[in-house]
């Protein structure tokens, strides 16, 4: 009998008879031309032709080049069955295919049942090696990085004061389990307290202190094995808890969560930290719109986290970022520190208007126009436009000229009903930056000739006694001038 020769799924099969026990192969296969024929070997095959993709690995090669080892014409070899000379791909199906197809393939000699029981066998390994490195045993093979980005591991973190946010953060970063959180304070009773109630009754009520995070009271142990300290405490304590740090550990890498000038100096929390750690150090800033109460719950807040050295922001960024808590990189350390410190001004002002009752209308002008003196001030000191649009800017402008958790935006509606300021900041119980910041924004202003009738207002009614009903008239009886002036 002739021998035919057909093209299945694009590949040459030649003769077209097969023997089997039981099994004859009739030559049924569709019939092409080479010229009609589709040319690539790796289209989809169809149902009918799985038979032909399932081939024995050739002796001798690693099992993971099967597929391409079966499309190439380097194994077009013929193999001998029952005395017939057949192709190599037949007398697999004759042998080991017809058997599985009819009962069960025992020998597992076909690709189908190889692949899947390499596939079980990795499975299993991948287990077990995933509960050896979580026991901290080193990997076996340092340079494969099996994860999507190369992690530092689990870090341990210094969280150096134990106010709202601090305590916020710490309940934040414990919650991912990626990382050991230290909570730290000077005051030793509020440790005390703290560790026995698992509470912070005095700062944030309410809320549970997870049992996987270490209350110290003692910052030598804390900062001895720290691989990173967050300092979260008002701007007028971050000099003071900096030159701790530096006392202990002067290599160790720093963030600040807080926002605002220096009430002494005026200066930058970037400027005071570089001061006193020196720039050999990585350090950097953690800002954005946040309150509190709302990240120490869980609840879904994005935040920018802007260093001195890009690579450091980006690796800190993978590795802060949590479950309710996305974060952010930059390199615009001046940017995000002056969008956090100019933006508890404009929410006194905002304050003032809702305490006057002046309608959404004007808090909505009020919050456009004080961005606009955000920008120009921060331009002129050589931040990025962009960065003044973004988190640190817009949105935490937005946050805290209109939330009700805002205690600068408190301190604006007291004013306006006609309290004195030293009685709205013992009632507050807790520190509102835009007090402290608003007199350096209007001498920063003055020094970059910057326009920023906003900021002067506040300042009128914050420490020269003026009605805030009176200073509104006078900021709308300016001059008039374009938008972008």
């Amino acid at each position: 009998m002739p021998k035919r020769r057909h093209f299945v799924c694009g590949v040459l099969l030649g003769t077209g008879h097969c023997a089997g026990p039981g099994h004859t192969d009739s030559g049924t296969a569709v019939r092409r031309d080479r010229r009609q024929a589709d040319p690539p070997l790796r289209r989809p095959f169809h149902q009918s032709q799985q038979d032909f993709r399932f081939v024995q690995p050739p002796s001798g090669r690693d099992p993971r080049q099967a597929r391409q080892v079966e499309q190439s014409s380097r194994f077009r070899k013929q193999r001998r069955l029952d005395g017939k000379r057949i192709h190599r791909r037949q007398a697999l199906r004759a042998s080991c295919q017809w058997q599985r197809r009819n009962s069960r393939c025992a020998q597992r000699q076909c690709g189908h049942c190889f692949r899947s029981a390499a596939r079980g066998a990795a499975g299993a390994h991948w287990q077990r090696n995933g509960r050896r490195l979580a026991a901290g045993a080193p990997p076996r093979w340092p340079v494969r990085v099996c994860t999507p980005h190369a992690s530092l591991g689990r870090m341990k973190l210094a969280v150096l004061g134990a106010g709202a946010w601090g305590t916020a953060l710490a309940i934040s970063f414990s919650a991912s389990q990626k990382h050991l959180v230290t909570l730290w304070s000077r005051d030793a009773a509020h440790v005390a307290e703290l560790a026995a109630s698992r509470r912070n009754v005095r700062y944030l009520p309410g809320i549970a202190l997870p049992a996987s995070i270490n209350v110290e009271s003692n910052l030598a142990t804390t900062l001895a094995s720290a691989d990173l300290a967050l300092i979260a405490t008002s701007t007028a304590g971050l000099a003071a808890t900096t030159a701790l740090i530096h006392g202990h550990r002067p290599d160790l890498s720093i963030l600040w969560a807080c926002k605002g000038f220096d009430k002494i100096t005026g200066k930058l929390p970037h400027e005071t930290v570089g001061e006193l750690m020196g720039t050999s150090i990585h350090y950097g800033a953690l800002s954005g719109p946040s309150f509190a109460l709302e990240v120490a719950k869980g609840l879904p807040c994005a935040l920018t986290l802007a260093a001195n050295d890009l690579d450091f922001a980006r690796d800190m960024t993978t590795e802060l970022n949590g479950p309710a808590l996305r974060i952010y990189s930059s390199d615009d350390l001046l940017g995000v520190e002056l969008g956090g410190a100019l933006k508890n001004v404009m929410a006194i002002a905002a304050g003032i208007c809702d305490g006057m009752q002046l309608g959404m209308n004007a808090r909505a002008a009020l919050i456009t126009r004080g961005l606009a003196e955000i920008v120009r001030l921060g331009v002129a000191m050589g931040g990025k436009s962009e960065t003044f649009m973004g988190l640190t800017g817009l949105g935490d402008l937005v946050l805290t000229a209109t939330g009700d958790l805002s205690r600068n935006r408190a301190v604006g509606v007291l004013l306006a009903q006609g309290k004195n300021l030293d009685a709205i900041l013992v009632s507050l119980g807790h520190v509102a930056e835009g007090v402290n910041s608003a007199q350096t924004a209007l001498a920063l202003a003055k020094r970059h000739a910057i326009d920023m009738p906003i900021t002067e207002a506040v300042n009128a009614v914050l420490f020269n006694h003026a009605d805030p009903r009176q200073t509104v008239k006078r900021l709308l009886s300016r001059d008039t001038k374009a938008e972008s002036a």
